[in-house]
């Protein structure tokens, strides 16, 4: 199935180009994968790292404000989760992307194949 896309542009939005942008930083993806399972105050994921508490602040927010952390407040702490519904939108993403990937590197091999059997014959 081919779809056309405006030029310049993919066929994703704005909003999951700048989840990927958030998630170039290594120690984004290891925040994620801490409240991936669990709910964890913001104090307990910057112990999980040797960088200041306002950069874990920081990288807190970026991932907040693209949607893939949700906050809630309990007294005075922020607990921090992983949205399971941004997370299955951006897997819905990579496998849309792998699949093309790999059906394009399927074809190609095939295309192959079929030049090496022309070529023998």
């Amino acid at each position: 199935m081919s779809r056309r896309v405006a030029a310049g542009r993919q066929p994703h939005d704005d909003r999951t180009t700048e989840v990927f942008r958030a998630l170039v930083e290594p120690r984004r993806r290891a925040i994620l994968r801490l409240v991936g399972d669990s709910e964890l105050a913001a104090g307990e994921i910057a112990d999980a790292f040797d960088i200041t508490r306002p950069a874990i602040s920081q990288h807190l927010t970026v991932l907040k404000d693209v949607g893939l952390l949700i906050e809630r407040r309990e007294g005075t702490r922020r607990l921090y989760r992983a949205s399971p519904e941004r997370i299955a939108e951006l897997r819905a993403v990579l496998d849309e992307l792998w699949g093309d990937a790999l059906g394009k590197a399927r074809r190609l091999v095939e295309g192959e194949l079929e030049s090496d059997l022309e070529e023998a014959m």
